[in-house]
């Protein structure tokens, strides 16, 4: 079984923390069938599997207490980390930063992987190592700005527009980083 510590239940079967038990279920039979490896078109079995190990912790109300308390905790040292900062001085550039590296790794997952194209966030999350309630506010700023949407099963996908945004900025990037370095001089 997997550290609970370290994976979100709530956020593999996709439902709020509050999520009542009938909801868990609903969802988690939905989600299942989806990802159950006999399915040829969007079977997974490591999806099937934490899916499963999920609903059995959050269906059995002991269990779920157990995690809830760990869950919270896990949370409030996710935040306090968070929020001492990622070592740039401004929150803007940071999270400029942020949103940059969001939309390379699905630009790099889009080109080497065009038949699944989506990232989950808890996936992005890893790769970029900022916590998820800080990627909340950069995947909402991508997404009003249409550079990112979500897919169908809630994964995040580059659009259009975000590859056109992203090969932009990176070409203007060598001459902001000189126009810096001048500054700082």
């Amino acid at each position: 079984m997997t550290n609970h510590s370290t994976v979100d239940y709530y956020e593999v079967l996709q439902v709020n923390s509050t999520a009542e038990p009938e909801t868990i279920h609903r969802v988690y039979r939905l989600l299942a069938q989806r990802f159950h490896p006999d399915n040829k078109e969007t079977g997974d079995d490591r999806r099937f599997r934490l899916l499963t190990e999920a609903y059995q912790v959050l269906s059995d109300p002991e269990k779920r207490a157990r995690y809830d308390l760990q869950y919270t905790i896990a949370r409030e040292e996710r935040w306090q980390l968070a929020s001492k900062g990622a070592g740039l001085e401004h929150e803007a550039e940071s999270e400029q930063l942020v949103r940059t590296t969001v939309l390379e790794v699905l630009y790099a997952r889009r080109r080497y992987d065009p038949n699944r194209p989506g990232i989950f966030v808890l996936d992005l999350e890893k790769l970029t190592g900022t916590p998820r309630e800080h990627l909340d506010f950069t995947v909402w700023y991508l997404t009003q700005k249409k550079l990112v949407q979500r897919a169908d099963n809630s994964m995040l996908v580059i659009t259009a527009d975000g590859v056109d945004y992203l090969e932009k900025h990176q070409r203007d990037l060598p001459k902001r980083l000189a126009a810096q370095n001048d500054q700082n001089e």
